[in-house]
Parts: C-alpha cells; structure tokens; sequence
C-alpha cells in the first residue's frame, strides 16, 4: 500500500496584525519590482515608493535635524539629529552615534521617513546626536564603497574645524562616539568599526565608545536552519530577495565567502583582535531568517574576549524597531539608552 504523501510543515507567521502583514507583503512586491533583469534599480521608481523627508530645525516632539555635507567631492551627505538644546543641562556635549540605515545596501537613505523617524527617537531615547550617513548604494556603489563612506564619517568628526561651521550650537563629544546600524547598516556599523580598530591611532579625537549592531546583514554560502524555516513566512527578508543584495554589492565574480559577508572569513579579521575594537550591543529577532548568521557572528566576538550584550526578541520581524507600534521598538530604545550611557561614562562631560 503507498504510503499517504506527507504535508510539509506550515511556516511559522510573526504576531503582528493582518493588515500589517498585507502592508509589508504589498511593500516587499513592489520593491522587487524595480530590480531590473540586468542587475540594476528603477531608482526613479524607487523615488516615488521612498520620497525623501526633509530635515527640520526646529525641535519636534525634542529633536531637531539638519542635514551636513561630509565630502562634497564624493557627494557625501548625512543628516544630523540632536535633542533641542533649551536647558542649561542640555548645554553639556551630546555623545554621537553614527548611523548607517538599513535597506541591503541598495535602498532606502537617511531621509526614509522610517529611518528619519528611528533616528529622532534614538536621538531623544538617548539624550545624544545621531549623525545619519547618506552613504553610496549599490549596484552603482559595490564594495567597500559604504565601508569607505562610513570612515570618512569619523574622519570628519575627527577634524574640529569641521564642527563650527555645521554644528553650530550644537555641542558635540566625538570622544564618546558610537557606530550604529540595522540590517546592511549593522553590517556597515561593523566593518567601519574594524577600520577603526586597525587605525585607532590616527584618529585625534574621535573615540569609538561602542557598536550597536541591529539585526546585522551577514551571510553566507550555507542556507541556515532560520532562513530555511522562515523563508517566504517572514516579511522584508527572504532568501531570493538577500541573495540580489548579495550580488549587487558584492565585487562582480564573488560569493558570500567574501569577507563582506562572511564574518569568519579570514580577510575580515583585522581589527578585531585590537583592543579599539568597541563593545557591542547586539539585537537578534526570533522571526528574523539572518538570526543564525548574527548568533554566531555574537559568539565569535564573545571567542575572542570582546564585550557583547544580546538583547534577544523572539517575537520581532526583521527591522522590527523602526516600527513604533511594536512593544519591543520602544524597549530596544531603552537598551540603546542605557548602552551608550554606560559606555559613555568614560568620556568628557565638560
């Protein structure tokens, strides 16, 4: 007698409403839709689906923006968010995060109304400036173009002559600096702070007090347990859609053994057994399919001695903290806050 064909197990769905699964469902469709068969982006397109949000200077709900040129010869551009400096406490220098947004290295910018949004509430969560850096995307901008863009964000917080003519009432303590980022961001947040490691030396007065790695975008040539079981059940991530950011990033001819990818890769270990190389805050989220990739990017840090703290939402989607509505964005929020004032202490409070 044939055996009865087994019915494959059903994916596991994330807890959040139907109409906001519909949203991310209809969202995620229509950015695949402007990838072109060729590799490249309907970036006119994209323009239409993510129009820019303009800075305000004026204090909303406590923060205020303003957007800064880093390097005008690359077209560098970031925005800089801050708390409204109305009390005298306020006048004492703002520790900074530098900021790099997510979007597998391809989408979105620092003027994304969701990243616009996240960066203010980082800003007022932690009583700090968020300098969100507009960095080149790729397919037109592969590797290490984000890398490079990233240091030369700390290379113009480094040069005081910089901070007068584009921080004015603004005071800033690059001595207490932060790199952060979700998603391709972490990734970013990560290697920019390697290059830090390696260099620590020639920077003045830069000091990188932390890393704070959300959801970082790693991979690699193995399909994970998580990605496997969560693959077309999960909004944003799926294996199709990583495996295009993968190629239009990476150098033309390379998998994801590249060391942009690849934590372990052996190319990509300089810098992390140098004692620069900062603290980190490490959020994971149970409906994320990278979750594998960032659990064992964790554990090789902790192999190595470094500092990691894991804050662990088994019940977020990827990119869960730029979504307000969530119970875990705000308490994320909070962790920041406390990350970046306990490893701040060291700094200058003149």
């Amino acid at each position: 007698m044939a055996e009865a064909p087994t019915t494959p197990p059903r994916k596991p769905k994330p807890p959040m409403s139907r109409l906001m699964r519909l949203s991310l469902k209809f969202v995620d469709r229509l950015t695949d839709a402007t990838r072109r068969a060729d590799g490249t982006l309907n970036r006119c397109a994209l323009s239409l689906l993510d129009p820019r949000v303009p800075a305000i200077s004026s204090p909303c709900r406590g923060v205020a923006s303003r957007d800064v040129v880093l390097d005008g010869a690359r077209r560098l551009r970031a925005r800089l968010f801050h708390p409204a400096t109305t009390t005298a406490k306020s006048t004492s220098p703002f520790p900074v995060i530098v900021f790099f947004h997510g979007g597998g290295f391809a989408y979105l910018s620092a003027a994304s109304a969701a990243y616009d949004a996240a960066c203010r509430r980082m800003a007022r969560y932690a009583s700090a400036a968020v300098l969100s850096v507009d960095y080149r995307r790729a397919p037109e901008h592969r590797f290490p173009a984000p890398y490079d863009d990233g240091v030369a964000a700390l290379r113009f917080l480094d040069d005081p002559k910089n901070h007068p003519s584009t921080t004015t009432t603004i005071p800033l303590d690059v001595s207490r600096c932060f790199v952060a980022g979700d998603s391709a961001g972490g990734n970013i947040a990560h290697h920019v702070a390697r290059r830090y490691a390696c260099d620590a030396a020639t920077f003045r007065n830069v000091r990188v007090a932390g890393l704070i790695a959300i959801q970082p975008f790693f991979g690699g040539e193995e399909r994970t347990p998580s990605e496997l079981r969560l693959d077309g059940a999960a909004p944003i991530v799926s294996i199709d859609r990583t495996d295009w950011m993968w190629r239009a990033f990476l150098p033309p001819g390379c998998d994801r053994t590249h060391e942009a990818a690849n934590f372990a890769s052996p190319a990509a270990a300089a810098g992390l057994d140098s004692p620069a190389f900062p603290p980190v805050l490490l959020a994971i989220g149970g409906f994320d399919p990278l979750q594998d990739w960032q659990r064992r990017y964790g554990e090789m840090l902790k192999s190595m001695g470094k500092d990691v703290r894991v804050a662990e939402y088994p019940d977020a989607i990827h990119a869960f903290y730029v979504f307000p509505g969530f119970d875990d964005a705000r308490d994320f929020m909070i962790r920041v806050a406390e990350f970046v004032a306990e490893c701040a202490g060291g700094g200058s409070s003149d």
